[in-house]
């Protein structure tokens, strides 16, 4: 595994690994930029075919982190942690608390949040060993499950690209196409159901789409399928790479827009989307719902002002777009020069 390599191709940064025997912790911390401030975001837990694989992740995820954080105005840098899920039996508490007290030896310079496959209740757990840590409960200080916020946010960027491609001041009657309905996926099909429009959804669990249907009276569509329907929208909403040379081509949405995070499985992904004059919403831009959400419990967690930023993602997303028509360039590009235009602000101060 090229380590240093690998540090250089994104750009960072500094890594941090931790080795528990005891509760077979496997973990890796990715800071990838602080100028801003401290290193700010979740703790993936998954299983990974090779520690390599952990590896690119966490640091594909911060440098995401990074961008997102810089473009939603937060004074935090980019971070990200996993923890390579064990395929043996396991105690959960324990391997919480280990990676607590690894987060604690960070001394503040990163701030883990929940993740694809943590939550609340795990967060709770790494609360007893060190403070570095948001999306804990309400009782405790906390904004609870950030999910509801990443989907307002993503809600607002959809709002954003309908009215500067379609021409629309609504939602009302835009097809939506969702793909994934877990967590952020069905708190969006309820932001957008809630504002008119149609949804078509698919999820690997099944359960989860027929939730969908009942609830929002969403279409189901195969998997496999979900890029290919005709549609207003398609918003990508499981995990990353969606945007790939089998989706491309099959892409029957003027907009590109949803929940996940690295959607472009490649950058001339994003310039395929541009070329075939589909508008794609930088994901770290539309996404950073739930991070505005953590971040403010960084400083005292007040839900009106957390929201308030929240919804100034559409005036982020509709700058982006605009910015990009006049370049005639692919909005990632133009998302990551916005980010550097910051990040270079702040290096001079």
């Amino acid at each position: 595994m090229d380590v240093f390599g690998k540090l250089s191709t994104y750009d960072f940064g500094e890594v941090h690994f931790c080795l528990d025997k005891a509760t077979q912790l496997k973990a890796i911390v990715a800071i990838h930029d602080s100028r801003l401030g401290p290193a700010l975001g979740g703790c993936r837990f998954i299983e990974y075919d090779t520690d390599e694989a952990a590896y690119i992740d966490a640091l594909r995820l911060a440098r995401g982190m990074t961008y997102k954080a810089a473009l939603a105005g937060l004074a935090h840098g980019g971070g990200k942690s996993v923890i390579i899920r064990p395929k043996s039996r396991f105690d959960r508490v324990a391997l919480f608390r280990a990676f607590g007290q690894f987060i604690e030896n960070l001394r503040g310079h990163y701030i883990t949040a929940e993740d694809s496959g943590t939550g609340l209740e795990d967060m709770e757990i790494v609360r007893t060993v060190t403070k570095h840590v948001t999306g804990i409960d309400p009782s405790h200080g906390g904004s609870g499950d950030p999910s509801p916020f990443t989907a307002l946010g993503v809600r607002r960027g959809i709002e954003a690209c309908v009215k500067f491609k379609l021409g629309k001041n609504d939602l009302r009657g835009v097809h939506v196409a969702v793909q994934g309905v877990g967590h952020v996926g069905y708190h969006l099909c309820k932001e957008l159901h809630q504002a008119g429009a149609k949804l078509t959804v698919a999820d690997v669990d099944p359960h989860k789409s027929e939730r969908a249907n009942r609830e929002f009276g969403a279409a189901i569509a195969p998997l496999d399928k979900i890029a290919h329907v005709e549609c207003d929208v398609f918003a990508p909403c499981a995990l990353g790479a969606g945007i790939n040379d089998e989706t491309v081509p099959h892409l029957r949405a003027p907009i590109v827009a949803g929940a996940a995070n690295n959607q472009l499985a490649e950058p001339r992904h994003g310039n395929d989307l541009h070329a075939r004059g589909i508008l794609y919403a930088p994901d770290y831009a539309i996404n950073a719902g739930g991070l505005v959400n953590v971040a403010q419990e960084v400083i005292g967690y007040d839900a009106k002002a957390a929201r308030e930023r929240t919804l100034k993602i559409y005036d982020t997303i509709y700058e982006i777009c605009d910015r990009s028509r006049k370049l005639d360039a692919p909005t990632y590009k133009v998302a990551d020069i916005m980010v550097e235009e910051k990040l270079a602000a702040a290096a001079r101060k």
